[in-house]
């Protein structure tokens, strides 16, 4: 028998010594997770942030947020054009130059910016396709998602990902790996980039084709924020006698079981605290797409407490297009609509109940910390340069007419009726009774916007002895005008107001193009 140290070496004390430490090791790795996970559950709450639909119309004025709840919002959604499958747009029917110049999109969200907001950018959704559906080429679907999040300086994404966007094995491959590269290039420039799946879900949980979903992109190289949950439209699955919160925190508890086994599989153990960290809800307010589903203001105080007990890293919600009560000509709230809930919300919001408590701070910094000390000092109105404005400046001695915009002080407003002489700034009138809506900063490089001359020919003058017709077209004073209603001898410039509304509104810029296009 061999001896150690002038004693008899033992195998078995050896062994024992063997396991004795590698159990101490593992303890001690198990002690650190316990203690990570801890430190996540005091970590503070999460973030609340609603969706707005952008294309869709009324147009909500979502850049002036009429509470804090509503100042952080998640824009949706980009999709692919319908003519150039590696093209993002905005519903399909706005490539992003052309939502900057129909929907004023950039300027209305620098002036979000302004008021204090932020923005995220969800791709996909129920409708059209998602980009990594149909654009095949991942050099091209790079770029694609590349060009919204340079496009808007975002910091973070939403991938709403339902139907073939789901059950698209090779889409999710080839999004996965296209946004692991693009996080991979933002970080090289340290500018992060949060990437968060939103997934439908039942009442037991994740879909499977959603859960797939989630295992591909965590493997391909994305790095998630978090698995935002649609606790909404559960259909046959729902017991009727559950309340629409009930079901929806069914839905995120046995999503958290699921989900901490995906990371677990993936090799990235998660503690339970640490994982409600990155899960979200998203919960459709007042009715949803089944009927007999009506979400309500006690089901958001009650999905707003356990995202508070749970520590839950995300609320949102479907929309903030929708946040109002419905008016009294809405005949039957039991159909959705996209511009009210349906719901009987009273002075309250269901922003602001969801909100409630949640951290209002931004994603990121709106000033460097260097200047957040420095104190404010007095400065001049800035001048106005029509070389760099893309719109005329006001002219206090000229008429403008509903939709007519302007710039003064290297701002753009939009005429709400006509006006002359009021100054758009005006600081001593409200914004109620201003005929002018601020709608965002002149955006640096901007030039002017050069509308298009319509051939002379192309609709006749004003005849002050006409009769027009809802949608005849006429010119006056060099600029273009369509009849609202049957007119005679009403001056298509002349003063309009909610008591004596004009019969005449100015052609929109898009009008006037198409017009243009036809006449050549």
């Amino acid at each position: 028998m061999a001896r150690f140290d002038g004693r008899r070496f033992s195998w078995v004390r050896l062994a024992v010594l063997l396991i004795g430490a590698t159990a101490l090791v593992f303890t001690s790795l198990s002690s650190l997770r316990w203690f990570n996970d801890v430190r996540a559950a005091e970590g503070g709450t999460g973030v609340f942030a609603a969706y707005v639909d952008v294309a869709v119309t009324p147009q909500l004025v979502f850049e002036n947020p009429v509470s804090p709840a509503a100042r952080n919002v998640v824009l949706s959604f980009i999709v692919a054009s319908p003519d150039a499958p590696c093209t993002a747009s905005w519903g399909k029917d706005y490539k992003l130059n052309d939502a900057a110049t129909a929907l004023d999109l950039d300027r209305r969200i620098a002036r979000l910016r302004q008021n204090k907001g932020e923005i995220s950018v969800s791709f996909g959704g129920a409708l059209n396709s998602e980009l990594a559906t149909v654009c095949t080429d991942e050099k091209d679907l790079l770029d694609a998602y590349r060009s919204v999040v340079e496009r808007y300086d975002v910091r973070s994404i939403d991938l709403d990902l339902e139907g073939p966007a789901l059950t698209d094995s090779s889409a999710s491959g080839r999004r996965a790996r296209a946004l692991g590269k693009l996080q991979e290039e933002r970080a090289k420039k340290d500018e992060d980039l949060k990437v968060w799946l939103t997934l439908p879900v039942a009442p037991d949980g994740l879909t499977l084709e959603a859960r797939e979903t989630v295992s591909t992109t965590v493997n391909g190289g994305v790095t998630l924020s978090g698995i935002n949950l649609m606790t909404m439209d559960y259909g046959g699955s729902r017991d009727k006698s559950q309340s629409m919160s009930d079901t929806a925190i069914a839905a995120l508890e046995a999503s958290h079981r699921q989900l901490r086994g995906i990371y677990s599989q993936s090799g990235k153990k998660v503690g339970p605290a640490t994982m409600w960290k990155h899960m979200g809800a998203t919960p459709m307010i007042g009715q949803n797409d089944i009927a007999g589903e009506i979400f309500t203001l006690s089901d958001a105080r009650a999905l707003n407490q356990f995202a508070h007990k749970k520590g839950l890293g995300r609320l949102s919600m479907w929309s903030l297009n929708r946040d109002r009560t419905c008016g009294t000509n809405y005949p039957d709230v039991r159909v959705v609509s996209n511009s009210c809930s349906g719901a009987d919300q009273g002075d309250l919001t269901f922003a602001q109940v969801l909100d409630s408590g949640l951290d209002h701070k931004k994603q990121r910094p709106s000033v460097k910390s260097t200047d957040a000390a420095k104190p404010l000092t007095p400065r001049a109105l800035p001048s106005d340069d029509p070389a760099a404005s893309p719109y005329p400046i006001w002219d206090p001695d000229r008429t403008y007419v509903e939709g007519t915009r302007v710039v003064q002080h290297r701002n753009v407003y939009i005429a709400k009726w006509w006006t002359q002489g009021d100054v758009p700034d005006d600081p001593t009138v409200d914004q109620f009774s201003s005929p002018w809506t601020l709608v965002g900063p002149v955006l640096p490089g901007e030039k002017p916007r050069t509308l298009p001359k319509l051939p002379a020919d192309t609709y006749p003058k004003w005849d002050v002895d006409k009769v027009y017709t809802k949608g005849q077209r006429v010119i006056f004073d060099e600029i273009a005008f369509a009849s609202k209603w049957w007119t005679r001898g009403d001056i298509p410039a002349e003063r309009s107001s909610e008591s004596d509304p004009s019969p005449w509104i100015q052609l929109t810029e898009a009008q006037l193009r198409k017009a243009a296009e036809s006449a050549r």
